[in-house]
């Protein structure tokens, strides 16, 4: 098991994200996750840096690999635009670059006007969006005349020795199914050991799969969990919300049916290592490779100094 860092663009500041990922690397964290929004879930988080920006520093400041955990390639950026991106982002981190991608949520993608296509419409545009991306990494000028996208004599200069592998999120048993047909690897936030067989027997194999969960680090169990219900009451959100709500405001009123009790089913709250390995187990037990921990709140050396000296030892 590849046990990483998940650097949460929604609620750390630019220099925050960097300092975190420099810690990640002494503390002997092995690769990095990396958020992609435009907004934060609630205004509480209040943070939203721009992530190619972000990871073009993180190259300048530690040597982890870095994964989008994920970027939705649909709407809000164009493919081909996204495609001189993450080659560049490959460049900068020699290879050690993976382009996570998935269908999006209207809390980012709707910016622009557009509607809010329905499922099987963005899934629809993942797939070309993949296509773009692919075409363009093949070097040479692009053409390209789809359903969605139009791309025309396009051509990127600045590739990596090898494109970048593209895991492709999923959730749904459709998504699940376009990752493994067309995805380098599998990403998730769940330890559901269905998804993981669902990928690998649909074509998927033996290619990697990744999970995060999130935490609170904190003195005490129920400090952790006023915390992380101060800054990510959206966890508790149910359902397909999470992809159709379209501002701040909506998913803090759909947040006021959510209680502060409930925040322990989806966080690791308080400082117990015990607590940290359980939760690491699940996604083992399911079937994924990899797994990423964030951090909410102020405390994150102390969760740094709690897998350095507990944790990260037991998976060397």
């Amino acid at each position: 098991m590849k046990i990483g860092y998940f650097l949460s663009t929604e609620e750390y500041t630019p220099a925050e994200l960097l300092e975190q990922a420099r810690g990640a690397e002494r503390a002997g964290f092995q690769a990095l996750w990396i958020s992609d929004h435009y907004h934060p879930w609630v205004d509480a988080q209040g943070q939203s840096p721009f992530v190619w920006s972000v990871i073009g520093a993180l190259s300048q400041v530690c040597s982890l690999p870095v994964t989008t955990a994920v970027t939705c390639p649909t709407m809000r950026i164009h493919p081909a635009v996204i495609a001189q991106a993450a080659a560049t982002s490959a460049v900068l981190h020699s290879g050690r670059f993976v382009l996570g991608v998935g269908s999006g949520e209207a809390l980012n993608e709707h910016i622009l006007g557009d509607a809010w296509p329905q499922a099987d419409v963005r899934l629809e545009m993942l797939e070309e969006s993949i296509e773009v991306l692919r075409e363009l990494w093949r070097g040479g000028f692009v053409n390209h005349h789809g359903k969605h996208y139009t791309v025309e004599h396009a051509r990127i200069y600045t590739l990596p020795d090898a494109p970048p592998p593209i895991y492709i999120s999923g959730f749904g048993p459709k998504a699940v199914d376009l990752a493994a047909r067309l995805g380098d690897g599998y990403i998730s936030t769940m330890p559901d050991a269905d998804l993981v067989r669902r990928f690998r027997e649909g074509g998927g194999g033996d290619k990697p799969c990744q999970a995060g969960f999130k935490a609170a680090y904190a003195d005490s169990e129920d400090e952790g969990m006023r915390i992380a219900y101060e800054r990510w009451p959206n966890s508790g959100v149910p359902g397909e919300l999470s992809q159709v709500l379209p501002s701040p405001r909506h998913f803090e009123q759909a947040a006021q049916l959510v209680k502060p009790e409930m925040m322990k089913e989806t966080f690791v709250c308080g400082n117990s290592a015990e607590a940290h390995v359980e939760m690491i187990e699940q996604y083992a037990k399911a079937g994924f490779d990899e797994v990423y921990v964030a951090n909410t709140g102020p405390h994150y050396q102390g969760l740094f100094d709690l897998y350095e000296r507990e944790i990260l030892p037991r998976y060397r």
